[in-house]
């Protein structure tokens, strides 16, 4: 018993000496509060927190900040982190640098990523380069060939690199090295300058390749219209078809049956119009002006099927086209295609597989052409072809004969 009280005796003295030191404490060094309520003392900006704290002293205004809290930043508070470059030059700051100073600079900051000529290494961005490629499928889209403003490069060179280390170059070392990228992309001489002065002559080569986005004047008050719900549109045509198979709903024998029933109701009105003695006429023609009446054949084509080839080709008309004007797109052209050897369209980037077998000797007929349509990747093994193949023989008939009126 006596060993518990002097423990908690003890416990109590400390717990006495505890209080009356924060006491002491508090009294000599926290301040009172003040007896207007304020969000927080006075303080300098914090831009990590997005908004100004309120001065300490009254105000006779409200606040102006985000939910009451703060007030907006003073034209110089948001001068001091306005560090955009405009393409007119606004921003831009007094200084410049040479493509010798920005070959150093760039050999110690930047190379080590961008490559020594500005070619990039492993996966880091090429700057430099890629001119006459943007009308490809896989574009190298460098400061020479696809950006539009030098500005955007300064602004970038100046508020994010070297990588690791930003904002650490000064003005003039942002001109040397600007320059020196310039340079690589052969748009100015070993000996050039760049600097505040000079710097809105230079012009890039892509500068007129893009467009003004006017999509809030153009589109906005498209979509923003109160929807249609019902009766949008007289009638509903198909006039493309997913890549996929089976994905858009095959209509193709409800129209045509359609069409039939159409052109026999047009064919009944003209009969019923004309003088008796034409319809007798009609009726005794021989049977060799009858199968003359037939569609006629064009090269020894069925006109027939090729027509109906013309409605089973919009199922490949979103990657390859034909006629006059065609060219290579996810797919190369098929104009000429028959006969022609598997891989022939110059300058399109087949899969190895079927570039070796046109070097075969393989070419494009009624069967090669049938068997690939079918199974595309079983027929060309690695094909790029997504498409997965027709599973109807009488469309891939009349895609042969489609393409067959294309390559005579």
């Amino acid at each position: 018993m006596s060993k518990s009280l002097n423990l908690y005796g003890g416990l109590g003295v400390g717990a006495v000496a505890l209080l009356t030191g924060a006491y002491n404490f508090a009294d000599r060094f926290v301040a009172p509060m003040p007896t207007e309520s304020r969000v927080m003392g006075e303080a300098p900006a914090n831009p990590d927190i997005g908004f100004m704290v309120r001065p300490a002293v009254a105000s006779t205004t409200p606040s102006d900040g985000p939910m009451g809290i703060g007030r907006l930043a003073l034209p110089e508070e948001v001068a001091a982190w306005d560090m955009d470059v405009s393409p007119n030059g606004t921003g831009l700051p007094v200084g410049s640098g040479s493509v010798e100073d920005g070959d150093t600079l760039f050999q110690d900051y930047c190379a080590v990523c961008h490559g020594v000529f500005a070619e990039g290494v492993d996966n880091w961005p090429k700057l430099a380069g890629g001119t006459d490629t943007l009308d490809r499928e896989d574009p190298l889209k460098t400061v020479g060939s696809y950006w539009p403003y030098l500005s955007t490069v300064w602004d970038y060179v100046h508020r994010s690199m070297p990588f690791g280390n930003a904002q650490s170059l000064s003005a003039d070392e942002v001109y040397a090295i600007t320059a020196y990228i310039l340079y690589s992309n052969d748009l100015v001489e070993d000996d050039f300058v760049l600097s505040n002065e000079n710097f809105t002559e230079i012009e890039l080569p892509n500068a007129g390749g893009f467009i003004i986005d006017d999509r809030d004047q153009t589109e906005l008050p498209v979509f923003s219209q109160e929807p249609c719900m019902e009766n949008c549109k007289d009638t509903v045509e198909i006039t493309m078809r997913a890549t996929v198979l089976d994905v858009t709903p095959d209509q193709t024998a409800a129209r045509v049956a359609f069409e039939a029933e159409q052109a026999a109701e047009a064919a009944a009105e003209t009969a019923e119009a004309a003088p008796a003695t034409e319809q007798v006429a009609s009726t005794e023609a021989p049977a060799a002006t009858q199968e003359a009446a037939a569609p006629a054949a064009a090269g020894g084509l069925d006109m027939e099927l090729v027509a109906a080839g013309e409605k089973v080709f919009k199922k490949c008309a979103a990657c390859h086209q034909v006629g006059e004007g065609a060219q290579n797109k996810t797919g190369p052209q098929l104009n000429g295609v028959m006969g022609r050897a598997l891989g022939g369209v110059e300058g399109f980037g087949y899969s190895k597989t079927m570039t070796e077998m046109g070097a075969a000797g393989t070419v494009w007929n009624e069967e090669t052409m049938a068997a690939f349509l079918t199974k595309p990747r079983d027929y060309v093994k690695g094909t790029k072809m997504s498409f997965a193949g027709l599973k109807k023989e009488d469309e891939i008939a009349a895609i042969n004969e489609y393409l067959k009126s294309f390559s005579q």
